[in-house]
């Protein structure tokens, strides 16, 4: 059964959804909503208008920029450009490896190496990724999940090598294993037992790093999986109900990690559902924290969340075009009251970013900033009629399919049975067909296209030795570390994953001695074993 039947008089379909968008909107269909409720104050509950009384009068959003590729040196040297740049937070992205718990010389991370993401095999690779970038005072986010634990404790021993106090640390780690079985793939462990690795994740940062973001709960890659705007509010939540939930059942205060949980979502072509988008879902997340857990404290109540433009948009054909996409979807989010944002480079549909496309890319987030006056006033569109329909049927929308989730068994049951997998891929079928029925231009793909002659701007290549280079590396580490140590260490994070105990302080032990990615992954398959999907019919 679809997974909106049955709930049609709370959520559109597809085509009565565009049709309403394109309709002159009146007062008329503001009836009953009262802004004093609906909007209340910038920084107050709900927070539709922002979590900062001043928004960006007082700060602007983090400017990230998103990179990784080949070795640890080489990503190192492009941080510390995009830091001269003007960046003024890092990103970082993982190869496939890395995200999949396997090292450089794995038979199955033949071909990957580098290629997507930066190799990091170990505390010596991570060492070097963050050389002479002071840790104290640049925030980084991490792009990784399934072995979140691994990296934020490399990240921990690199801080402790740089003399830099951990609750001086501040950033963010995806760590939102959910999504990753229903929108990405790389995942490891089944998701019961990767529940229990996120709340030990919580747990130890509240004590020790009091300033770092837990979890970054994703949307992104559900957009990008195919979704629509509402599914993608509404399977966030859901993921996030999920969490919160476990993290209260072993025992955390909801009003002390929900201050440290954020978001990560999609900035989509449509300029005004965006918008909408990002001032439903803090409406909406206000009062699920609010209602659902009896959170009381303002800020674990409030919806921060970083923003990347959508990677899924950017076309092979016309490469230029992009920049503009780019531009548009940025503005979105900033006019949606996002807290950070990463702009993908015009390259990105056909290899990862160059320099120079990284940096108009960078630009581009510094001319909304400096040039453009949106971030002089506080929620500027506030009282649009049609921003303010929106903002009510995708919050009505996402509550909808919330509700549905909860009366089929909950999140971890409708990930399991494949539901919400089936959703998206029905989603993304219809979006495809609607493209190649030309019902949806995209412009040099079905309308205003152009002889194809081949790339027409310059990508970045990966040297293929990258590889064989790494390989050496780790096989160097293990060679060179003390294997009495290291054995030791891995022992105890086995024992840790059979008993109770948190698990990231042993890890951390783990990576100081040396043990490799793969091997303290392997340390937890041994416990937890691996995840096999379930096919979606």
């Amino acid at each position: 059964m679809p997974f909106c039947q049955g709930v049609a008089a709370t959520i559109l379909s597809e085509s009565q959804y565009n049709r309403a968008v394109r309709d002159a909107r009146t007062p008329d269909d503001l009836a009953g909503w009262h802004p004093a409720t609906a909007l209340g104050h910038p920084g107050e509950f709900p927070f539709t208008r922002g979590i900062q009384p001043t928004m960006y009068r007082g700060r602007l959003w983090t400017m990230r920029q998103y990179a990784g590729f080949a070795t640890a040196a080489e990503s190192n040297a492009r941080y510390r450009y995009l830091l001269a740049q003007g960046v003024s937070g890092l990103s970082v992205a993982f190869d496939l490896p890395t995200q999949m718990g396997y090292d450089s010389d794995h038979p199955l991370a033949a071909g990957e190496v580098g290629r997507v993401g930066v190799a990091i095999d170990s505390i010596d690779d991570m060492a070097t990724l963050f050389d002479a970038i002071p840790l104290d005072r640049v925030s980084t986010s991490m792009t990784i999940n399934a072995t979140a634990i691994i990296l934020l404790s490399l990240y921990v021993g690199v801080a402790r090598r740089q003399g830099v106090a951990l609750r001086a640390l501040s950033g963010t780690i995806q760590n939102d294993i959910l999504k990753e079985y229903v929108a990405r793939g790389t995942y490891i462990f089944p998701p019961r037992q990767s529940l229990r690795i996120v709340t030990d994740i919580f747990a130890f940062c509240e004590r020790e790093l009091p300033n770092w973001n837990t979890i970054s709960i994703s949307g992104y890659h559900i957009r990008e999986a195919g979704s629509t705007a509402i599914q993608e509010v509404a399977f966030t939540f859901a993921h996030a109900i999920a969490y919160v939930q476990s993290a209260i059942d072993a025992g955390l205060d909801v009003n002390q990690f929900g201050q440290r949980l954020s978001f990560f979502f999609n900035a989509h072509n449509d300029f005004l559902e965006e918008i909408a988008k990002y001032r439903a879902a803090r409406r909406l997340w206000a009062r699920l924290m609010r209602d659902r857990f009896h959170a009381t404290n303002p800020r674990a109540q409030q919806l921060r969340f970083h923003t990347q433009t959508a990677g899924s948009t950017l076309t092979a054909q016309q490469p230029d075009n992009n920049i503009v996409r780019v531009a548009l979807q940025a503005l979105a989010a900033v006019l949606g009251g996002t807290q950070s944002l990463h702009c993908n480079g015009r390259d990105e549909a056909l290899a990862l970013p160059t320099e120079e496309s990284a940096r108009i890319a960078l630009r581009t987030q510094q001319i909304i900033a400096a040039e453009t006056g949106v971030a002089n006033t506080v929620d500027p569109v506030a009282g649009s009629y049609t921003i303010e329909t929106l903002t009510n049927q995708i919050e009505e929308g996402a509550a909808a399919i919330l509700d549905r989730i909860d009366r089929a068994g909950g999140t971890l049951t409708a990930i399991e049975t494949g539901l919400i997998q089936r959703e998206i891929q029905e989603s993304a079928y219809r979006a495809q067909v609607a493209i190649d029925a030309e019902e949806t231009i995209v412009v040099g793909v079905n309308a205003f296209a152009e002889p194809a002659h081949g790339a027409s701007i310059a990508t970045l290549r990966i040297d293929p030795d990258v590889e064989r280079q790494q390989i050496e590396r780790v096989r160097a580490v293990r060679a060179s570390r003390s294997a009495d140590a290291c054995r030791a260490a891995l022992t105890a994070v086995t024992a840790a994953a059979r008993g109770g105990s948190n698990l990231v302080p042993s890890v951390v032990d783990a990576v100081e001695a040396r043990a490799t990615v793969g091997e303290i992954a392997d340390a937890l398959r041994a416990v937890f074993g691996e995840y096999r999907e379930t096919a979606t019919v």
